[in-house]
């Protein structure tokens, strides 16, 4: 009985061993390296409290570091979902033509980072890329894509929802087939207009799929990396450097490794409020079954 009672935290002490070793602890010592100043070669740490988050707080390139992360987070989430919920309600059909588009609309979300990156890169280059040739076929001027900082970022705001589209739309074409249609027949028999159809029914019942596009989306794009790293490495000008990769570029490239954490810490910070004011305030607005 002794050991029945105990076998399930047997089965589960791998998982926790792992959790703790390579997702808690890393946080406490990020912490911890927060209040030291360190360049990652020396042995020797030195603690300097606040200082580092007083650096930080008064650094106009972070400050702006957290303008792009906001920017790119907002607007990459808003069309994404925005898009996608256009493109779910009108696949949401059978035939042949549709699960094709359903398909080719899914593709970019199982390319690699870094194949996408390559590819936009030569998509938008300002000199030969596709998109300027297009636009001197139509007689308009070049745009300088990923290298004028008017730009960069919105560059960069256009692949993450290129990429985030064909995943985010097959998740509310599930949410639309799950709604039941009954509710439709009813709204029919009231001769219910299609926009109250739709604001009344259609998206209410989509809320528990918005919502989870949204918190996840809000989560993978504060965490944007790889095609910043791959594209323009936070420039030109720091016109697309966000949160992440300043840490990255000050932890690793020039070996602060105190205020780097100090920067993890402040993306911990964010990620734990916008999460929980999420949860808390949006929540309780989302339509269960």
């Amino acid at each position: 009985m002794k050991v029945a009672k105990w076998r399930p935290y047997l089965l589960i002490t791998p998982a926790i061993i792992v959790f703790l070793v390579f997702f808690i602890q890393p946080i406490f010592y990020m912490i911890y390296l927060s209040f030291h100043d360190w360049n990652f070669i020396s042995p020797d740490k030195t603690f300097v409290g606040l200082e580092n988050f007083k650096a930080l707080l008064s650094d106009p390139m972070f400050l702006q570091v957290i303008r792009n992360t906001l920017m790119y987070t907002f607007f990459t989430v808003l069309f994404s979902i925005s898009i996608a919920l256009l493109m779910s309600i009108w696949l949401n059909r059978r035939g042949w033509m549709y699960s094709f588009v359903q398909g080719a609309v899914f593709s970019p979300h199982i390319i690699s980072l870094v194949s996408i990156a390559m590819l936009w890169m030569w998509i938008m280059d300002a000199d030969y890329g596709l998109l300027n040739w297009i636009l001197s076929l139509v007689g308009m001027d070049k745009v300088p894509w990923l290298t004028d900082p008017n730009t960069a970022l919105a560059s960069l705001i256009i692949i993450a929802v290129w990429k985030n589209i064909g995943y985010y739309t097959l998740i509310i074409i599930a949410g639309l087939q799950s709604i039941p249609k009954h509710l439709y027949e009813a709204a029919a028999l009231d001769q219910t207009s299609s926009f109250r159809r739709f604001t009344k029914i259609t998206f209410p019942m989509l809320s528990p799929s918005i919502f989870f596009l949204t918190i996840i989306g809000i989560l993978d794009s504060i965490k944007v990396f790889e095609t910043i790293s791959i594209i323009t490495k936070g420039g030109p000008l720091n016109s697309t450097n966000t949160l992440v990769y300043y840490i990255y570029e000050n932890g690793f490239i020039f070996f602060k490794i105190g205020y780097a954490s100090a920067a993890g810490v402040i993306l911990l910070v964010i990620l734990s409020i916008v999460t929980l004011i999420y949860f808390k305030v949006l929540g309780k607005r989302v339509h269960y079954q």
